[in-house]
C-alpha cells in the first residue's frame, strides 16, 4: 500500500510538474509587477518630496549665507520647532529610530504629519545656522509616506516592513543621488550584519525611481571628485589599514558626543524648547570660538574643499562638535552630510600627514566614517563606487569595512537591531538593540 501510494504521488507530480511550475512562475510574476509599483510609488512620493526639500535647502543656506544676521535667531527657531513637535509630533519626535522600530515589527503607527514636522524643522534650523544634515529628514518623509500609502493599499504586517524600507531606500537615493547605495541602505540599516533581501527589487525600484524624479524636477547634485589614486601595494594598504581605523573610531566620537549632548541636555533643560534655545546661544557662541562659519549648515564649502586643497587639521573636530550640540540640542535635521564633511576633512588631514593624495584620503574618509556611525558597510561601498567610480574600489570597500568593526557596536541610530555581532565585542545579543547593548555594557 505504501509503495503504491508513494508511487501515485510520484506519478501525479510527474503529469502535473509542468502546470505547478507554470503555476508558480504565475505568482512570481504577479508579486513582481507588485513589488516594481510599490516601489515607483514610493519612489515618485520621496522623489518629489526630495526634490521639494532639497530646493527649500538651498534657498535656506543662500539666504543664511547673505543674510549673517539670521544665525542670532537660531534659539527662537529652535524653541518654536521643539514646541511645534512637543504639541504636535507625538512620535514623530523618535526620528528615524520611529521608522526603524516600525521595519522591526513594531506596533506604533507613524504620522504623516511627520513628513510636514521634519521638512519645515530641518530648513528652520539649516536657515538659521544649526549644523545638521539632510538624510535623517529624507528618510522620515520617505517612512511617512510609504506608512501613508501601506494603509491606503491596506497591506499586511510583512508588507508594511517592506514599503517602510522601500521608503528608506527612496528616500535616501533620492536626496543623495546614489540609487545603488539607496537600494542597499533601506535594507541593511535596520538590523545590523544582516540583509533583507525579499526588500531587494522594491527597496531598488523606489530608490531608482525616486531618484529619477528628483532629476526630473531640476535638483542637481554636488560632484566629488577623487584624484590621485595610489596603485595596489602593501606600503599603501598599511597606510589607509591606519587611516581606517581612525575614521571608525571617529565615527564612535560622534555618535557617542550627539548621545551624550542629548542626555545632557534633556537632564539639564527638560522642557524640550528650552533645550532647543540654550543649544542655539551655546552654538553661536561656539562660532565666536571657531572664528569662522565654516561649520553651520551642511558644510558642503568645506566638503569641496577637502577634496581640492588642504583644510585646516582640527576642521573634522570642529564640525563634529557643531553638530553633536545641534542635534543634542534637540534641532531638527540628519547627520549623513556632516558625517561625509567629518570623514573627508579627517581624510585630508590624513592624507598630508601619510604623505597621499587628499582627495584620495577624503573619500575614503567620507564612505569610512559614514559606514562606522552608521553601520552599513555594503550601502557605503556602493555609495563609494557611484560617488568616486571603480579606480579605488579595494582601497573603498577596505576603508568601509574597518571603518564599520572599529566603531564598535555604537551608532547615529539606537534603535538598530544587532542581527549579527562585531567580532569581539562582549556582550553581543543578536536581536537587541544597539539602545539595549549600551545599557547593558556599561
Amino acid at each position: 500500500m505504501q509503495d503504491g501510494s508513494a508511487g501515485g504521488k510520484s506519478s501525479f507530480y510527474k503529469r502535473y510538474a509542468g502546470r505547478i511550475q507554470a503555476l508558480q512562475h504565475f505568482v512570481l510574476t504577479g508579486s513582481f509587477m507588485k513589488w516594481v509599483l510599490y516601489g515607483a510609488l514610493i519612489g515618485i512620493l520621496t522623489g518629489s518630496a526630495s526634490a521639494l526639500f532639497l530646493a527649500a535647502l538651498d534657498y535656506a543656506t543662500e539666504e543664511r549665507i547673505s543674510q549673517p544676521w539670521l544665525l542670532f535667531l537660531l534659539p527662537f527657531g529652535g524653541a518654536l520647532v521643539s514646541y511645534a513637535y512637543l504639541r504636535l509630533g507625538g512620535s514623530s519626535a523618535k526620528g528615524n529610530n520611529l521608522i526603524l522600530e516600525q521595519v522591526n515589527n513594531g506596533q506604533e503607527r507613524i504620522p504623516l504629519r511627520m513628513a510636514p514636522l521634519v521638512l519645515a524643522g530641518t530648513v528652520i534650523t539649516h536657515l538659521l545656522g544649526g549644523s545638521a544634515g539632510r538624510e535623517g529628514t529624507a528618510v522620515q518623509m520617505g517612512g511617512s509616506m510609504a506608512e501613508w500609502l501601506g494603509k491606503r493599499l491596506k497591506v499586511n504586517r510583512t508588507d508594511r516592513a517592506i514599503l517602510l524600507m522601500c521608503g528608506i531606500s527612496g528616500g535616501f537615493g533620492s536626496v543623495f543621488g546614489t540609487p545603488l547605495a539607496g537600494a542597499v541602505f533601506g535594507m541593511e540599516v535596520a538590523v545590523i550584519g544582516m540583509l533583507r533581501y525579499e526588500a531587494l527589487l522594491p527597496c531598488f525600484a523606489a530608490s531608482f525611481v525616486g531618484d529619477l524624479v528628483t532629476k526630473a524636477w531640476g535638483i542637481h547634485h554636488v560632484q566629488y571628485a577623487m584624484s590621485g589614486v595610489p596603485g595596489i601595494s602593501w606600503l599603501v594598504i598599511v597606510k589607509v589599514l591606519a587611516a581606517s581605523v581612525l575614521f571608525g573610531l571617529t565615527s564612535l566620537l560622534f555618535s557617542e558626543l550627539t548621545h551624550a549632548c542629548k542626555r545632557l541636555f534633556t537632564r539639564l533643560f527638560p522642557h524640550a524648547a528650552l533645550k532647543s534655545f540654550i543649544g542655539g546661544l551655546i552654538i553661536i557662541a561656539l562660532v565666536y570660538a571657531a572664528g569662522t562659519r565654516d561649520y553651520l549648515g551642511l558644510g558642503i564649502p568645506l566638503l569641496v574643499q577637502s577634496f581640492t586643497e588642504p583644510v585646516h587639521s582640527l576642521a573634522f573636530l570642529w564640525k563634529t562638535l557643531f553638530t553633536s550640540l545641534t542635534l543634542g540640542a534637540g534641532f531638527q535635521g540628519g547627520e549623513v552630510t556632516p558625517l561625509f564633511v567629518i570623514g573627508a576633512a579627517l581624510g585630508n588631514a590624513l592624507g598630508s600627514l601619510l604623505h597621499i593624495s587628499l582627495p584620495f584620503m577624503a573619500g575614503l574618509g567620507l564612505v569610512a566614517v559614514f559606514s562606522g556611525a552608521t553601520n552599513t558597510p555594503i550601502a557605503c561601498f556602493i555609495l563609494g563606487i557611484e560617488l568616486f567610480g571603480s579606480d579605488a574600489m579595494i582601497y573603498i570597500f577596505l576603508a568601509s569595512i574597518v571603518g564599520y568593526l572599529f566603531s564598535g557596536h555604537s551608532g547615529i541610530y539606537t534603535s538598530q537591531r544587532i542581527g549579527a555581532g562585531k567580532p569581539g565585542m562582549r556582550g553581543s545579543d543578536p536581536d537587541a538593540t544597539l539602545a539595549a547593548y549600551r545599557r547593558r555594557v556599561k
